[in-house]
């Protein structure tokens, strides 16, 4: 696959800077503030304006927001990630432009899917996880056909346990720079 060109100075400095920021708040609280998302957010459309000028900065900076936002919504609304890993992608995407934001969804998913799977593995869940598939797949089934009451859905899905999502956003973003600067 090949990547984007790392964007312009500075802002692979202030993506990882809000990727570690971002992680080390979910390590330790579970949580990824608000402030740091909405400071972010209104810093970097200034910078993408100031580097690519009103139209093009204003539409990249919209274009990586709205792409990182349309890649994690479907999984806050199964209840299978928070909104603050939502937003982190949003802010991270408003950074790095629609293109970069995509590899670096791709490089969480595969980072969180490693991670989530050892966590299973190593607490003895598989049998649940395998239920709770089950499930989804008979949810996506049902969809278009009335679908499942909500007294049903209670009683079939029960988690196996939660990451710390950000950690995977910010390996995959620092990931993505790194692969891109090489």
């Amino acid at each position: 696959m090949l990547l984007p060109a790392l964007p312009p100075h500075p802002i692979p400095l202030c993506v990882a800077v809000l990727a570690v920021v971002t992680a080390s708040t979910d390590i330790v609280s579970r949580r990824i503030p608000n402030p740091v998302l909405a400071f972010s957010l209104m810093v970097s459309f200034p910078v993408q304006v100031w580097l690519h000028g009103l139209l093009l900065g204003s539409g990249g900076w919209l274009a990586g927001a709205m792409t990182g936002f349309s890649l994690l919504i479907p999984l806050y609304l199964m209840r299978a990630m928070s909104a603050g890993d939502v937003k982190l992608l949003v802010a991270v995407g408003a950074w790095v432009g629609p293109g970069m934001v995509f590899c670096i969804a791709l490089a969480a998913f595969v980072m969180g899917g490693a991670w989530s799977l050892g966590f299973v593995l190593s607490h003895r869940r598989t049998t649940q996880l395998y239920k709770n598939l089950r499930y989804l797949v008979s949810r996506i089934s049902c969809v278009g056909r009335g679908g499942i009451s909500a007294q049903v859905e209670r009683r079939q899905f029960v988690s196996v346990g939660t990451i710390p999502y950000g950690v995977s956003i910010a390996i995959g973003t620092l990931g993505v720079l790194f692969a891109s600067a090489a």
